[in-house]
């Protein structure tokens, strides 16, 4: 039991410095990948994967998981990069995952659709991890590329909710890696 908890308190601590301080990305695909891949739940990685799309990391870009009334203008308000007519034409709003294993479903569903073999993954350094776990769950055939970005609790210093997160994301990366994350949440067609 002692062994058990040491193993899953070192695991603890391993994963929250891997979070918090995510090894900075590089665009892999020798600087192009078919698509990228945004996973909604911060403004940071909308606006990084803005910035790959038009540096040319990606054809397409899926910002999945967005809200029903969001509109592209106001996810991409805040973001440094001008969003031209031709830009927002190669970027898919995905509004029916509403967890990270529907994000895997829909992502599936919008690569094969739009002939999508490699995808630069955005995520929170503190998500990665168990969003490449859902992705490949999805999508066994496609080439997945992590795209971690400091969310802004990695750049304060550790308080007792950036913990908590932390905690939760742990469980359910392990979760992950037992197969305890099988179903499918996807909101309903409108």
């Amino acid at each position: 039991m002692l062994l058990a908890a040491g193993l899953w308190g070192a695991g603890f601590a391993w994963f929250c410095i891997d979070a918090l301080n995510p090894v900075p990305p590089s665009i892999p695909c020798g600087g192009r990948c078919d698509g990228i891949v945004a996973l909604t739940g911060g403004r940071d990685r909308i606006e990084a994967s803005l910035a790959l799309l038009a540096r040319g990391a990606g054809r397409e870009l899926l910002i999945s998981g967005v809200d029903p009334h969001a509109t592209l203008a106001q996810l991409t308000g805040r973001s440094p990069v001008s969003l031209t007519p031709e830009l927002a034409s190669r970027i898919t709003l995905g509004r029916r995952a509403v967890s990270t294993i529907g994000n895997g479903v829909e992502t599936a569903t919008w690569a094969t659709r739009n002939r999508i073999h490699s995808l630069i993954v955005v995520t929170a350094g503190y998500h990665i991890r168990r969003a490449m776990i859902e992705l490949h769950r999805a999508a066994p055939t496609l080439a997945l590329h992590p795209y971690p970005i400091r969310s802004p609790v990695s750049r304060r210093a550790p308080d007792r909710a950036t913990l908590r997160l932390l905690l939760q994301e742990y469980m359910k990366w392990i979760g992950s890696h037992l197969g305890l994350s099988r179903g499918v949440n996807l909101t309903p067609k409108t």
